[in-house]
């Protein structure tokens, strides 16, 4: 086994329930040999359905927590998750302006599974003009992709994104009414990739935080950003089909479904 993990930091909220947030992510990277970092961002009251509550952690703990890590271990890669408030960005991007040399792997989380809004106007505001620039691969689903490029077609918000300075945006389709789910990979060189999947029959609650966490994971080993956006879906497709119902609300991505298969 090889004891030299990629390491990756992940700026994420806190789930109760374990099927999202840092849990997710934790996961994820132990499933792709991966040694997880954490910074959490904020503590919710959230069960497998809904958010019902969010509390932002102070900023100032954020950034001295990331640097003490920072100052520890050589990241490979950054994950950003749940943010929660301006501050909370305003603080991740200090940090990320003094490491520029990091991937940046971004999940603008700006509404959870149930509904419930996590980001207000301001928030968004701060996630495209301070994050989206020191961002490396951005991966809204259909509809956060529309609110933070303020547009309704969604290759037209691909395009803006990119021009907000992302480097790469996948936008996932899950969301769209549609047989088979369709994502769209939006690249600085203006090529686009498609990718088409079966469409699973439930809903799932942290499908796009192990989405990515994967990517993160994989350009933490190395792998360019085509090749790392390409085998995280099929890592997080076959952890949704092997999807599990431990509560009353949605379903839970398997993401250690690897395990069981191999036994």
């Amino acid at each position: 086994m090889n004891k030299n993990r990629p390491i990756v930091l992940c700026f994420s909220g806190h789930d109760p329930c374990g099927g999202a947030g840092i849990q997710a992510d934790i996961e994820t990277l132990i499933s792709h040999q991966c040694h997880a970092c954490s910074v959490i961002t904020a503590l919710t009251e959230q069960d497998s359905g809904n958010v019902k509550k969010l509390i932002p952690q102070p900023a100032e703990d954020i950034i001295s927590q990331a640097h003490t890590v920072l100052d520890d271990f050589q990241i490979n890669a950054i994950k950003i998750g749940l943010i929660g408030h301006h501050e909370t960005a305003l603080a991740i991007q200090s940090v990320l302006l003094q490491h520029p040399n990091i991937p940046v792997i971004l999940d603008p989380v700006l509404a959870a599974g149930g509904g419930t809004s996590l980001a207000n106007e301001q928030l968004i505001n701060s996630i495209v003009e301070l994050l989206l620039p020191c961002t490396t691969i951005l991966t809204p689903n259909s509809e956060e992709a529309r609110i933070l490029a303020q547009h309704s077609d969604l290759n037209i918000c691909g395009q803006n994104l990119l021009d907000k300075g992302c480097d790469h945006v996948l936008i996932t389709g899950t969301h769209e009414q549609s047989n088979t789910v369709n994502n769209q990979l939006f690249q600085k060189d203006n090529s686009t990739e498609s990718f088409h999947w079966d469409r699973l029959p439930h809903q799932y609650h942290g499908s796009g935080c192990t989405l990515a966490s994967s990517i993160a994971a994989l350009i933490a080993h190395g792998l360019d950003p085509f090749t790392a956006v390409s085998e995280a879906q099929e890592y997080t497709w076959n952890a949704l089909e092997a999807a599990y119902l431990p509560g009353k609300g949605q379903y839970i991505p398997n993401r250690l479904f690897w395990m069981e298969t191999n036994q």
